[in-house]
């Protein structure tokens, strides 16, 4: 399915967030590939679904974005699917389950609980961060935490942290569809069969939240191509999205250009 891949994107986000967090790199992506079609799926308890409950394991959530799919006619194509965390999770199990979907997929800072330590993929310096998130009602201060948490932008940490406010306010996302979703991450084991489909992986080498060795741990069980940046942190799009872009563009061409080349004159 290597002819399909990158002509349509599928965009998954993580743990409690929704679309409108991928800010500026949905233009980034489209520029990279100004031909192809980029699409948004919120998570059940995140983003325009912020109302209904979030499912409690990945294999659930899968069935509940692939119907959101199926039902916007965008799996008439193999698609390619673009995850973040949670959404990387939701991701490989969509390629697990439903393989004629899914021409591709780029996973970033992810983590399956059979490969990697718990205290790997949830590290031990955000421990502190995730009880006093849990006790902090204030929306900026709550958001505010979350920013420094996932990303080393400091220069972009004001403006950030402002839009993140405006989005959880306009769509909060509920502790207990939090809790759901956590619940569905930390349990989630993967498939042991290697897909057939190119996955690309990529991962912060700064992330504070999920330690990079986890990415290495899938690059090592499944020989999947990963590419690190050096010192991105866990939200890889917010902290450098023209990279981010860059790589999957360069991948794409790569695994698409022998199609493309016309046969050699004999």
């Amino acid at each position: 399915m290597d002819e399909a891949l990158g002509k349509h994107w599928i965009l998954l986000r993580g743990l409690a967030r929704e679309s409108a967090h991928w800010g500026d790199f949905v233009p980034l992506l489209q520029d990279a590939f100004p031909a192809s079609r980029i699409s948004l799926i919120d998570l059940l308890g995140t983003g325009c679904y912020y109302r209904k409950a979030s499912p409690c394991s990945i294999r659930a959530i899968v069935e509940s974005v692939r119907g959101d799919a199926l039902a916007k006619g965008w799996l008439e194509k193999p698609v390619s699917i673009l995850g973040l965390s949670l959404g990387a999770m939701v991701a490989w199990e969509w390629l697990s389950r439903h393989p004629e979907d899914i021409a591709g997929e780029v996973l970033m800072n992810t983590s399956f609980a059979d490969l990697s330590p718990f205290y790997m993929r949830l590290r031990r310096q955000s421990y502190r961060d995730f009880a006093e998130l849990a006790m902090t009602r204030d929306i900026f201060r709550r958001e505010s935490r979350i920013v420094r948490l996932v990303s080393n932008r400091k220069d972009r940490y004001e403006a950030t942290i402002e839009e993140w406010s405006r989005i959880q306010k306009a769509r909060p996302i509920s502790t207990k569809n939090a809790l759901r979703q956590i619940v569905a991450a930390a349990t989630y084991k993967p498939s042991h069969s290697k897909p057939q489909q190119p996955v690309l992986l990529l991962n912060g080498q700064g992330d504070r939240l999920v330690s990079p060795v986890c990415s290495e741990a899938i690059h090592k069980k499944w020989r999947i191509e990963l590419r690190a940046h050096p010192w991105a942190g866990h939200d890889l799009t917010l902290d450098d999205g023209g990279w981010v872009a860059t790589q999957i563009q360069d991948w794409v061409f790569q695994r698409t250009s022998c199609i493309d080349r016309e046969p050699e004159q004999l």
